[in-house]
């Protein structure tokens, strides 16, 4: 196939997300009663085990396919946009790509988080006939070392496979904190991504609860450098790491747990990936009434929060709504408490 056609394609495929991206974000400015995004584990083994990481095991089962569909079915019903598989490595799932299509036969973004180690023609193929709409990897360092393995010298080949083969959006996101060894590897990252035509962020690690750790001189300036880099795209929602580069609290109102939402492999509702174990709710339990709550509960982590996907689609709703209830509360205290204030 020549590359013109290949191309017409793309773009056509990307005005067509893009269109269900402004669809998402006018029904989340509409109703504040369904979730914008839900992260998804449907494997909690990694085929990696860097450093930092507190996500993963060696051992763990693939969540079975009928539960990953009754799963993504209850978040259809709740009215969730974006879906995004996550692990673990979700790749290492033997049903992933009927996981996919069954997020698309609803009216949802899929996404998924990987390290890319398992990505070959075949596999980017599969996925795009699958129906994914964006795919993340994220590269810690352009060299392996004793901290990550998800070095740019291991995955250039795949993402050049990515570059030729893949339909889907592709986002490179390079780090800086938690160890990385050399900042400057960000900046190595990210212009090589923009070079292959993907878009480029930049995280800053966090500890093992999600909290922030501020950054030296060295890295700011590698990190405001790369700043620099980032396109334009709804994702790109991340002001709130300016003052975590200069270790700053935000002042922001969090939405876990109502806007975002967190389903670990044995299908309990969690804040995020850095607080698991509240409001631990099974999905299949989770109603209308359990993202009100949280909706208008304030989280004491939130003010050192690094977590970019909380922040980002509770930007949405910073200027309505202040939160009334606090956290830790057993959820049906708050829901007399949530009566109380209607």
């Amino acid at each position: 196939m020549s590359k013109r056609p290949q191309g017409a394609r793309r773009r056509l495929l990307a005005y067509k997300r893009r269109t269900r991206e402004i669809r998402m974000i006018a029904k989340g400015l509409a109703s504040t009663d369904h979730p914008i995004m839900a992260h998804i584990i449907p494997i909690r083994r990694c085929n990696l085990s860097c450093e930092y990481c507190n996500e993963y095991d060696d051992f763990s089962k693939p969540v079975p396919l009928e539960t990953m569909k009754q799963r993504i079915d209850h978040l259809a019903r709740l009215g969730t946009s974006i879906v995004t598989l996550s692990g673990g490595e979700p790749l290492l799932h033997p049903d992933l790509d009927e996981v996919i299509r069954h997020m698309r036969r609803h009216p949802i973004i899929a996404g998924m988080i990987t390290n890319g180690y398992l990505l070959t023609a075949e596999r980017i193929q599969r996925l795009n006939h699958a129906g994914l709409d964006h795919l993340q990897i994220s590269i810690d360092n352009v060299m392996p070392d004793d901290v990550s393995k998800k070095s740019l010298k291991v995955l250039d080949k795949k993402l050049q496979l990515l570059a030729e083969h893949a339909d889907f959006h592709v986002n490179i996101n390079s780090v800086v904190g938690g160890g990385i060894h050399n900042p400057h590897d960000a900046l190595v990252v990210g212009r090589r991504a923009v070079q292959l035509g993907f878009t480029s962020t930049i995280g800053i690690i966090h500890d093992g609860d999600g909290q922030l750790r501020p950054l030296g001189d060295e890295e700011r300036e590698v990190f405001l450098r790369m700043k620099a880099l980032e396109k334009r795209h709804y994702s790109r929602f991340n002001w709130f790491q300016n003052n975590i580069a200069n270790g700053k609290p935000n002042d922001w109102r969090c939405r876990a747990g109502a806007r975002y939402l967190y389903i670990c492999e044995d299908g309990l509702v969690h804040y995020c990936s850095q607080q698991r174990g509240y409001p631990g709710i099974p999905l299949e339990k989770y109603t209308v009434a359990d993202i009100r709550r949280e909706f208008l509960t304030e989280k004491g982590c939130a003010p050192n929060c690094t977590v970019s996907c909380v922040h980002q689609v509770s930007y949405m709703d910073h200027w309505r709504a202040p939160q009334t209830l606090r956290e830790p509360q057993r959820p049906v205290e708050a829901e007399q408490q949530l009566v109380q204030i209607d």
